[in-house]
């Protein structure tokens, strides 16, 4: 089945999207010169990831002196749901995505743009999703730009009040959920709990900063799909 919804409309559907990633990569620019990055680095950083998580999680490895494997398990743990995502989301694609297509279009799956792109009612071409994807990374990206050439000119407090923007957007993204579900507040209360031990504890002081991260995600998500599994389809229905 050929989609009906070409580059125009994914470009539409992606303005609200890419003015979201704006305000919020402000930032993570501010935060990554705050490291020691410069503005090309972390410019550059964000052109060539779109992950907010996976980015603050990668900042904080870089930042500490962390090793290639610290960060490429991280990322890995962090981004793994893009990956269902996208198989998710492949079965939803017209015959205009060849191989090539599916790769590139890959690199544009956030959960605001899963999101936008899986709740079409129809099929979803390349051109689209193309669309779809160009103000997000505009937006990531510019945002980055802005915020990390401001961390070099405004005064040391403006910066630090500034720079936690991209934890409120992490707050917000939890709180919803956790209100609704126990599930989520309880994985979302372990992780801050873990997290503080390993931080705090002299006993995991030679513990990095990556191997922490990795080691709260996956023990909360342990957790959670131990206490808390998602009942099946049959399930559902029997209830």
């Amino acid at each position: 089945m050929k989609s009906k919804l070409g580059f125009k409309h994914g470009l539409r559907d992606g303005v609200p999207i890419g003015l979201g990633y704006l305000s919020v990569s402000f930032g993570f620019g501010i935060m990554a010169v705050g490291e020691g990055l410069s503005v090309l680095n972390a410019t550059i950083l964000s052109l060539f990831n779109l992950t907010s998580a996976g980015q603050v999680a990668g900042l904080s490895i870089i930042a500490s002196g962390g090793t290639y494997a610290e960060m490429a398990l991280a990322q890995l743990v962090i981004n793994m749901r893009y990956a269902l995502m996208s198989l998710s989301l492949s079965q939803k694609l017209d015959k205009s995505f060849t191989l090539f297509h599916r790769f590139t279009t890959s690199f544009g799956i956030t959960d605001e743009i899963f999101a936008v792109a899986a709740g079409k009612p129809c099929n979803i071409s390349r051109s689209y999703m193309y669309g779809l994807m160009l103000m997000p990374i505009i937006g990531w990206t510019g945002g980055t730009f802005l915020g990390a050439a401001a961390g070099e000119i405004l005064p040391e407090a403006v910066k630090n009040a500034l720079g936690l923007a991209i934890y409120g957007m992490f707050i917000a993204i939890v709180i919803p959920p956790a209100k609704k579900n126990s599930g989520v507040l309880t994985v979302a209360a372990t992780a801050i709990v873990l997290s503080c031990i390993l931080y705090y504890v002299p006993l995991f002081d030679n513990i990095s900063s990556g191997f922490s991260v990795i080691i709260c995600a996956v023990a909360a998500s342990v957790l959670g799909a131990v206490v808390f599994p998602v009942p099946s389809s049959d399930e559902e229905e029997s209830e």
